[in-house]
């Protein structure tokens, strides 16, 4: 069983998890949960190894499953549903979890979920000609800063890594074999489109306009495949939109919540 997660709270009211993008925290959700505060119950957990949590142990393998049970306990505890709000890989584990078991999850809001598997079944080949290999050539050095830059600039463009400050860099590097674990098992995924379709929440799909092409691939895939879902770009935004523009991600991400919520 994975280790429980540490997690900021705040507010009252129907239940919200805001689940982070990989190499980042809970932390990325505050301006968000200043919004919804006034009306939900906000849950900002770390995913395993990440911000507040201790970093994933040195040589041990991880599976994105572990941090997908580890926020299946929290909602077990909560003894009802949720709405789950996602980014990146944080949208991936929203959307397996969905997918796994709907009748947990009230609504559901990703922005650029990581869900590459879509596009397999049937094979996206123009899609996954701009996917790098997520595997190092020497897996002891997954994680590490070759790795990150590749990592980093595939999402954000050439020179982001480069960019940015070094105490930033740092920080994606303190949880680099984490991420690496994240990000080469979550490759392996095979999910087809069509088992998306379990999910029965109202489900808000967003993109960024300027997000890598097989990331909105993924997002129109999966757009068709879930019944009740809508699709919308984000103008502008590249794949950090949920921070560059913020302000446009949180208005849809609350309107979305509020059009959700029990009357």
């Amino acid at each position: 069983m994975s280790p429980s997660l540490h997690m900021a709270t705040a507010g009252s009211g129907e239940p919200v998890l805001l689940l982070h993008s990989g190499g980042m925290s809970s932390r990325q959700w505050r301006r968000l949960t200043d919004a919804l505060s006034p009306s939900f119950r906000v849950l900002a957990p770390d995913f395993l190894g990440s911000g507040e949590n201790p970093l994933w142990p040195e040589g041990e393998p991880f599976h994105f499953l572990k941090d997908v049970e580890a926020v299946e306990r929290i909602i077990a505890d909560l003894a009802g549903p949720v709405h789950l709000v996602g980014h990146s890989y944080g949208g991936f584990v929203a959307l397996t979890i969905a997918r796994r078991n709907p009748a947990v999850v009230r609504s559901l809001t990703v922005y650029d979920p990581v869900a590459f598997g879509v596009l397999y079944h049937p094979e996206d080949t123009e899609a996954l000609a701009g996917v790098p290999s997520a595997e190092s050539n020497d897996p002891a050095d997954g994680g590490g800063p070759a790795w990150m830059k590749a990592f980093v600039e595939f999402w954000n463009g050439p020179g982001s890594w480069d960019a940015l400050p070094s105490v930033t860099q740092n920080a994606f590097l303190r949880v680099g074999k984490k991420v690496y674990g994240e990000v080469s098992t979550l490759m392996r995924d095979r999910t087809p489109a069509s088992d998306y379709s379990a999910v029965t929440a109202p489900a808000l799909l967003l993109h960024g306009t300027l997000s890598p092409f097989a990331a909105r691939r993924v997002v129109e895939r999966l757009g068709a495949a879930i019944p009740n879902a809508t699709v919308r770009p984000v103008e502008g935004a590249g794949h950090m939109g949920p921070i560059t523009h913020g302000g446009m991600v949180n208005d849809g991400v609350s309107r979305h919540l509020r059009s959700a919520a029990q009357p």
